[in-house]
């Protein structure tokens, strides 16, 4: 008896889904031009060939942001961790971490690495977008 809901709500949903694709064909403009038929790349105009190489600052730019971004992923847990509603000394006792010095430790080790390859890239022009 509780699963009715989920399922009339999943069939509302893709009822709705379906009725805007459709709405949306039949009411929407047809015209069809030789404009419309161009390849679309980034708002630009392809004005090369497609397989041309790509600037190397725009893949440093682009692993940097990943390097930034997967560090973020490794410091919300410890975040979450660390404010345990029963307190740190809690978890301490638990043995679920050995350490407030360790751990804190280990983490502004791991963004100490994080600051200094971010002091490279931007010695080395990678962030310089020319």
């Amino acid at each position: 008896m509780a699963v009715l809901p989920v399922f009339l709500f999943a069939i509302a949903a893709i009822g709705q889904a379906v009725a805007m694709l459709v709405i949306g064909y039949l009411l929407g403009p047809k015209r069809n031009s030789k404009v419309k038929r161009m390849p679309y790349e980034s708002g630009m105009d392809p004005v090369h060939d497609t397989r041309r190489r790509f600037d190397v600052r725009f893949h440093l730019v682009a692993i940097a942001f990943l390097i930034f971004d997967v560090e973020l992923l490794f410091i919300y847990p410890w975040a979450v961790a660390s404010r345990n509603p029963q307190g740190v000394d809690a978890a301490i006792s638990s043995g679920l971490v050995s350490s407030r010095g360790i751990v804190f430790g280990g983490v502004l080790f791991f963004l100490l690495l994080v600051t200094a390859g971010l002091v490279y890239e931007w010695r080395k022009g990678v962030l310089k977008w020319r």
